[in-house]
């Protein structure tokens, strides 16, 4: 059988906010009918709703310290990269041992992550990041990001809208009419073409900047807007459709292009990623600074280091001119259950494609894991995390 013999670990997650957990009873039951055995923590899918029991009922164990999880597993399966956990006094990369492996997000591109990738490195742990599974076909079913990216989108709008100081929707009264807001979507993959339609959904008027025209024909088909930015389609469009990081040049010429319907917009939601790379900064500090008080921007791109150069990650804060910009890291999260389901479906899909025999093989030569390893042999080898410097 696939998993025969191995032994696979769920711990909760400790993230502040997070209420993901890396496997439903559903993924368990698989995992448990093909030979695994599945170590849950206790209560960690309560707060996405799955319970201790529906663990149980589907063949887990239930294990009360995570410290003993990470202790019997062979790997362990999570939702978030390593961080402190106070319940046990030691920080998960300290839990976890030479050739044991680790399913996760790790982003390990992004700059609030490079003392943990170190640390993570030099436990010899053998890690694959859910960022890094590229868009093939064969790889669609373990896209993780792609799912979570349809959390976000929806998500971070809503959180937008909540934020603002005045109706998303043109509203009429006795006393006059009230505009619509002025929505800005910048990057309109999955994330961003959630945003579209979710604020037009409420009623906003929509503006869409991609620099990829595929992508862009894609968010006027959901009523928006578009911006031209000027950039030729051949810098802009990398492997599977995903975009290219600019070189110096387009960023500036691109960041002028759209500069004034930035500073324009009633709300900013940032989305433009770059596969295992740093995201680029498109809104900058000028920009934000020229913006009318009371604006919104949602950098869901923060994972990645934001898309906004202000944006602090895991803060939300009003600049001097009363801008409010939000680099919550876990939007997902806010939506346990919706997003637990896709995630644990694939994260389960990539264990179940690497797995043999009860061993994970890994093919270097393969797209899908030499996208994702990020670290072996106690080396990073992940492409976007050395071309950040590490």
């Amino acid at each position: 059988m696939k998993f025969e013999g191995m032994i696979i670990g769920v711990p909760t997650e400790i993230m502040h906010g997070e209420g993901r957990v890396s496997s439903t009873p559903e993924t368990v039951k698989k995992m448990v009918a093909e030979g695994a055995t599945v170590l849950v923590q206790k209560g960690a899918g309560n707060k996405s709703f799955f319970s201790d029991e529906e663990y149980v009922a589907a063949g887990a164990t239930i294990i009360e310290r995570a410290d003993e999880i990470f202790a019997k597993a062979d790997v362990i399966l999570k939702v978030k990269e390593p961080l402190f956990n106070e319940e046990v006094g030691k920080h998960e990369s300290e839990m976890l041992r030479d050739g044991q492996y680790l399913i996760t997000f790790l982003h390990p591109a992004a700059p609030v992550n490079r003392e943990p990738m170190k640390k993570l490195r030099d436990t010899g742990c053998i890690s694959l990041t859910l960022d890094g599974i590229p868009r093939i076909t064969r790889a669609q079913t373990m896209d993780a990001l792609t799912s979570m990216s349809t959390v976000a989108g929806y998500k971070g709008m809503l959180m937008a809208a909540s934020y603002m100081t005045k109706f998303v929707p043109m509203v009429g009264t006795a006393v006059g009419v009230l505009k619509p807001a002025n929505v800005v979507v910048i990057g309109t993959g999955v994330a961003g073409l959630q945003a579209v339609a979710t604020a037009k959904r409420l009623g906003a008027v929509v503006t869409a900047i991609d620099i990829r025209p595929a992508a862009a024909e894609q968010a006027r088909s959901l009523g928006a807007k578009t911006l031209e930015t000027g950039v030729p389609a051949e810098l802009a469009i990398g492997q599977g459709g995903y975009a290219l990081q600019l070189p110096a040049e387009w960023l500036e010429k691109e960041r002028a292009a759209i500069r004034d319907t930035i500073v324009a917009a009633d709300v900013v939601i940032c989305s433009a990623l770059i596969p295992g790379e740093l995201a680029p900064v498109i809104v900058t500090e000028e920009m934000v600074k020229a913006m009318n008080p009371g604006s919104v921007i949602v950098d869901i791109a923060i994972d990645q280091g934001g898309n906004c150069a202000l944006t602090q990650a895991g803060e939300e804060f009003r600049t001097d001119n009363g801008v409010l910009v939000s680099g919550v890291k876990n939007i997902p999260g806010m939506m346990p259950t919706a997003s637990t389901w896709m995630f644990a479906q694939n994260i389960y899909n990539l264990l179940a494609y690497l797995a043999k025999d009860g061993k994970i093989v890994l093919d270097r030569e393969d797209p899908i894991v030499a996208s994702s390893l990020t670290t072996i042999n106690k080396e990073i080898v992940h492409a976007g995390a050395k071309k950040a410097g590490l």
